[in-house]
C-alpha cells in the first residue's frame, strides 16, 4: 500500500525519502541482527559505564520517545500532550505501589493500563483533527489533566507530590539503582519489542499509508479514524510504561511529569534521533538525558539553552535526525560497495 501512495513529492516528480519502516525492511538481514546485538550489549553495559540512576532515566525516556514516534513518525500525528499519559501512569503507579503494596511490575502495568484508558476519550476527540489542530487539542487535554492533578490534593498531594514510592519485588532489595536497572530492563525491552512489532505488522503498514495519503487509505476502505485511535491508545500505553517506571525509579512523583514541557522534550528527543526510525528515539533519549546530566553535574544552569541550540543544529544539518541520517549514509556506502 505504501509504495502506491501519491505523496506530494511523488506528484511533483521527485522521489520520496523512505520511511524508517521501509529503510529497515531494505536493510540486509545480517545488518539488522548486528544492530540488534549491539543494542542488547549496550543495554547490558549501560549502568556500568554511566551513573545507574542516569541509565534508568534513559530507559524510561526511551519508551516515552518511542511512544511519541509511533504517532509522529508512523501515523503523522504531532502530539504535544503525551505528558498526560506519562504523568497519569506515574501517579497511578505510585498510588498502587504505596497503598496496595503490590510488586512494582504490577503497579507499572496498572499505570500503563490507566494511561491507555485515558487515551481513549482524548484520542477519540483528537484524531478527528489533523496538523496543528491535533497538536493543540492534545495539549489542551494534557493541561486539563495537569490541573486535575494539581487540585486533587487528597489523592495526588498537589505540589508536594507522591513521596516514598516503593520498589518492592518479592522481597528483593532494589534500593540500589544498579540492580533496579536490570530489574526494569526486561520490561523496557518488551515495550520496545511491542513497538517494533506494531510498526512492522500489516497494521503498521496501514498507518504509514494513512500518514502519507489518508484520502487514498479511506478510498481503499480503511477506517482511518479507527486506525488513528488505535495507534493513539497503543502509544499512550507504551508512554505509560515509561512513566510508571520513571515514578518507581525516582520513588517520587511530582507535577512536572504532567507539565507541557515534558511533552515538548519528548518531541525534541524524537526529532533529534530521527522521526519515523523508532530506534532513533532510543538513541535520542540516551544522548539528551546524558547531556542534561553532564551539564547539571558541571554546574551549568541554562541546560535548555544548550539542548535547544543542539536541536536547532540537528534540524538544520541533519534533517532526518542522527539515526535517520546515519541510515541514509550507510545505505549509500553499501550501494557503492556492491558495484
Amino acid at each position: 500500500m505504501t509504495s502506491t501512495v501519491d505523496t506530494p513529492a511523488a506528484q511533483a516528480g521527485r522521489p520520496t525519502p523512505p520511511s524508517g519502516l521501509v529503510a529497515a525492511a531494505r536493510a540486509p538481514r545480517w545488518v539488522r541482527y548486528a544492530l540488534l546485538a549491539v543494542g542488547l550489549v549496550a543495554a547490558l553495559w549501560l549502568p556500568n559505564g554511566l551513573y545507574p540512576a542516569v541509565a534508568v532515566d534513559i530507559l524510561c525516556w526511551a519508551l516515552f520517545a518511542v511512544a511519541v514516534d509511533l504517532l509522529l513518525g508512523f501515523t503523522g500525528l504531532m502530539s504535544f500532550g503525551h505528558a498526560a499519559f506519562w504523568g497519569a501512569s506515574a501517579y497511578v503507579t505510585g498510588l498502587v505501589a504505596i497503598h496496595a503494596g503490590l510488586p512494582f511490575p504490577v503497579a507499572v502495568l496498572a499505570g500503563a493500563l490507566a494511561a491507555a484508558l485515558l487515551a481513549v476519550p482524548i484520542g477519540y476527540l483528537a484524531v478527528k483533527r489533523t496538523g496543528i489542530y491535533f497538536a493543540m487539542v492534545t495539549l489542551a487535554f494534557a493541561q486539563m489533566v495537569y490541573y486535575v492533578a494539581n487540585e486533587w490534593r487528597s489523592v495526588t498531594q498537589g505540589e508536594n507530590g507522591l513521596q516514598g514510592v516503593p520498589r518492592s519485588l518479592f522481597g528483593l532489595d532494589l534500593t540500589d539503582d544498579y540492580y533496579f536497572y536490570y530489574a526494569i530492563l526486561p520490561i523496557v525491552l518488551l515495550g520496545l519489542a511491542a513497538a517494533w512489532r506494531i510498526v512492522h505488522s500489516p497494521f503498521g503498514r496501514v498507518l504509514v499509508g494513512i500518514r502519507d495519503n489518508p484520502a487514498r487509505a479511506r478510498a481503499l476502505g480503511y477506517p482511518v479514524h479507527r486506525y488513528k485511535l488505535t495507534a493513539f491508545v497503543l502509544s499512550g500505553f507504551i508512554a505509560g510504561l515509561g512513566g510508571g517506571l520513571f515514578a518507581v525509579g525516582h520513588r517520587f512523583v511530582s507535577l512536572d511529569v504532567l507539565h507541557w514541557t515534558t511533552s515538548g522534550k519528548a518531541v525534541i528527543v524524537v526529532v533529534f534521533g530521527g522521526i519515523g526510525t523508532l530506534w532513533g528515539a532510543v538513541l535520542g533519549a540516551a544522548l539528551v538525558v546524558r547531556l542534561e546530566d553532564w551539564l547539571s553535574f558541571s554546574g551549568f544552569e541554562a541546560i535548555g539553552l544548550v539542548t535547544g541550540g543542539i536541536f536547532v543544529l540537528v534540524v538544520l544539518l541533519f534533517r532526518r535526525g542522527i539515526w535517520g541520517s546515519a541510515v541514509v549514509l550507510a545505505r549509500r556506502w553499501l550501494a557503492r560497495s556492491q558495484r
